[in-house]
């Protein structure tokens, strides 16, 4: 089964925020969107799951009774224990008695968080209050899990185990989408979307972004072209579009992020061009 959008536009106030953008999610496989802050990832993920209407183009999505969906809030009620959270996210979903009981003690306990079943939502920490959300959004076992940030701002435990989840719910044949700011997850996701400014920049899997990559990546401190370099830790990267870089300049071998901004930057030169 196939879900996602098709040449899909999205403005607000005039304000466009998604352009032409058409992804295609695969039931089994996780597809990871990142960009920048204003890229457009939490737009798309909502216009997928029909909180955002198009203006133009077209939304292929199971009804909402079959979809998962985690936005970039805790997802959970604050007031309510772990138990409560669960059961009620499962009742809302017509998940119920032994049923219930079954599904609420498998999440628990792959989220690392039996222990902490009688804890209100508002005691546990931020990485255990997402793992609780990605189990509310599981809990029915739906057939498309859409998840905004789940792993932002969370230790890199409990990272483990919010991955761990989403690995296996795509493996039990639902189809997964999400946004990530963590590069390192979106190269282990089936398929990857890079957006800027509402635009798909590259998308499919990590290897195919790699060999489709033009141009060179040279390690550059001070930089011969400051508007094209960018800093990584301690060194400062420099891109050459058409592969000219300066024989002296040590070439550096791209990983994601620097594909990711070196993709942005080529937007916005061509931007500052036509304009």
């Amino acid at each position: 089964m196939t879900y996602g959008l098709d040449s899909v536009d999205v403005s607000f106030g005039g304000v466009p925020a998604l352009l032409g953008v058409t992804v295609e999610i695969l039931a089994g496989e996780v597809v990871a969107i990142v960009g920048g802050d204003g890229a457009g990832k939490t737009t798309l993920l909502r216009t997928l799951v029909r909180e955002v209407a198009p203006e133009a183009g077209e939304v292929d999505a199971p009804p909402k009774a079959e979809i998962g969906f985690l936005p970039a809030s805790s997802g959970s009620w604050a007031a309510l224990t772990v138990t409560q959270n669960l059961d009620f996210a499962g009742g809302a979903y017509g998940v119920r008695g032994a049923e219930l009981d079954e599904r609420r003690t498998a999440l628990l306990a792959a989220a690392g968080l039996s222990q902490a079943a009688d804890r209100l939502a508002s005691q546990l920490s931020g990485g255990m209050r997402r793992k609780l959300g990605v189990c509310m959004a599981i809990v029915h076992r739906p057939r498309l899990l859409v998840l905004d940030e789940p792993s932002t701002g969370v230790d890199p435990v409990s990272r483990v185990d919010l991955w761990r989840m989403v690995s296996e719910t795509a493996a039990a044949g639902s189809a997964v989408v999400m946004s990530t700011t963590y590069l390192d997850e979106a190269e282990r996701a089936s398929r990857l979307v890079v957006l800027d400014a509402g635009h798909i920049l590259v998308q499919g899997s990590y290897d195919e972004v790699r060999a489709g990559f033009q141009g060179t990546v040279t390690r550059a401190d001070p930089s011969v072209r400051p508007e094209w370099s960018w800093r990584r830790g301690r060194e400062r990267h420099e891109y050459w579009p058409d592969g000219d870089a300066p024989p002296h300049l040590p070439v550096v071998e791209p990983d994601l992020e620097d594909i990711v901004i070196a993709l942005s930057l080529v937007r916005r030169a061509d931007r500052g061009a036509a304009a």
